[in-house]
């Protein structure tokens, strides 16, 4: 057996591999004397059945079915030894002249080869890195919501504008019977406010949906419909007051600051505000995050440059699909991944370069802090080491669950270098002005 390689250029090659009679001809014998043993074949006792009919009869297929075993164990091992990149998987090219009968043979693959490039980290225009900072105004609204869900409800004779409003909407057109609670404040409009100043248990009030509240998502939740429906809804609906209710908001004073954030952590109302900006901004790393992965992932796709063996790609996307392909329908295929390809070959080779591969001991540990955050949530605030590595192992046990956490941790390490090492220019912003500015 011959395997050679020849380069037509940088990123394609062909792959020729030689096999001769003697390659195979032992093992498709032993192939035939085994199932000339156990073959049960009508006029004959087992074990007896004469060769000469087992080579004319399996000979042929038994052959095959050995020289394509041999094909495909020697390109790969090729391929290894050899050390290739290549992209997608090689392609068998189509001979001039090819057949079953002959003794020996000659095939051949096509490569689509990786490029070779380097990567520039720093361009000379830096990338934005947005820090979204807790505004006063934000930080006013999410103490005034801990101070509602920590405070204490009064029933009410008769709403107000500072009420909470539990009771039924009705529309039986639309099969609307829903049972909410909602601020008195949500209310939009002069007129829908003069229906429930006043009213007390027991009233029932016609509203109108459209223009109702002050944002039409809150439509959604309070009468159960789709987010479509919610945006043009204009029907009228009956809501009859269950109950009227005012919250006292809870005092500022030690007790809550312990219930937040801990005993003793907090001792002012100055520390509170402080804190609690500081949780606040750490909500929106998440997004700032993925923003920052993004537009270094934009970056690194524009300023990296390289070909690519395109005219293979579209032939291997054509045929390595569920369905075959025509070359055009392929055409259309490439184009909309290419620059997803390139991303991979560059995050590939980042990883590579700079030793940011994860390994099974690296994503249970990273397993242990998300699992860990779930039970502080539920009030288990120090769990055992031993808890915490049977509920990994469980975890982890699930394919799956390993590949999203893998893919998760391998996100976060590539963030951190990107923060260490890409040129970057922080931008400090309220929420409102990073969504503006990113989104549009």
């Amino acid at each position: 057996m011959n395997v050679s390689k020849q380069n037509i250029d940088a990123l394609n090659a062909i792959v020729k591999i030689e096999i001769t009679a003697a390659d195979y001809q032992e093992k498709v014998e032993k192939v035939l004397t085994n199932y000339r043993q156990k073959a049960n074949i009508p006029g004959f006792r087992k074990g007896h059945v004469p060769m000469s009919f087992v080579k004319k009869q399996y000979g042929k297929s038994a052959m095959i079915e050995e020289v394509n075993k041999l094909l495909q164990e020697n390109l790969n091992q090729f391929l290894i030894d050899e050390k290739l990149d290549i992209l997608g998987n090689p392609l068998p090219k189509e001979p001039d002249q090819f057949s079953w009968d002959d003794a020996d043979f000659s095939f051949e693959f096509e490569l689509g080869l990786a490029p070779k490039f380097d990567i520039d980290l720093k361009p000379k225009k830096a990338i934005t890195q947005y820090v979204v900072k807790a505004d006063d105004k934000m930080v006013a609204q999410e103490l005034q919501s801990m101070q509602e869900r920590y405070g204490k409800l009064k029933m009410l004779a008769v709403a107000d504008e500072h009420s909470n409003l539990t009771g039924t909407f009705v529309n039986q057109e639309k099969e609307i019977e829903k049972k909410v609670t909602f601020k008195v404040s949500k209310i939009s409009g002069e007129s829908n406010l003069k229906l429930v100043l006043g009213a007390k248990v027991g009233t029932i009030i016609s509203f109108n949906t459209k223009g109702l509240f002050t944002d039409n998502h809150d439509l959604m939740h309070l009468l159960g419909v789709s987010h479509d429906e919610a945006h043009d809804l204009a029907i009228d609906v009956n809501f009859t007051i269950e109950e009227i209710t005012q919250t006292e908001l809870a005092e500022l004073n030690q007790e809550f600051f312990d219930k937040i954030f801990g005993e003793g952590q907090v001792t002012s109302e100055k520390e509170f505000k402080a804190k609690l900006a500081e949780d606040i901004e750490k909500q929106f790393e998440q997004q700032t995050n993925q923003q920052l992965l993004n537009a270094v992932t934009e970056s690194l796709i524009e300023h990296t440059k390289f070909d690519l063996p395109a005219e293979f790609l579209i032939k291997w996307i054509a045929v390595s699909g569920e369905k075959p392909m025509t070359l055009e329908e392929a055409k259309i295929e490439y184009d909309k991944s290419e620059k997803g390809l390139r991303y991979q070959l560059i995050e590939s080779k980042l990883i590579k370069d700079n030793n940011l591969g994860v390994n099974l001991e690296e994503v249970k540990a990273f397993a242990k802090v998300f699992i860990k955050m779930q039970m502080a949530q539920y009030g288990q605030t120090n769990p055992e080491e031993k808890q915490l590595e049977a509920i990994a192992d469980r975890i982890l046990s699930n394919k799956d669950e390993a590949k999203r956490l893998s893919e998760q941790l391998m996100q976060q390490k590539l963030l951190d270098f990107f923060k260490a090492q890409v040129n970057l220019k922080a931008k400090e912003l309220s929420f409102d002005e990073f969504v503006k500015e990113v989104y549009k």
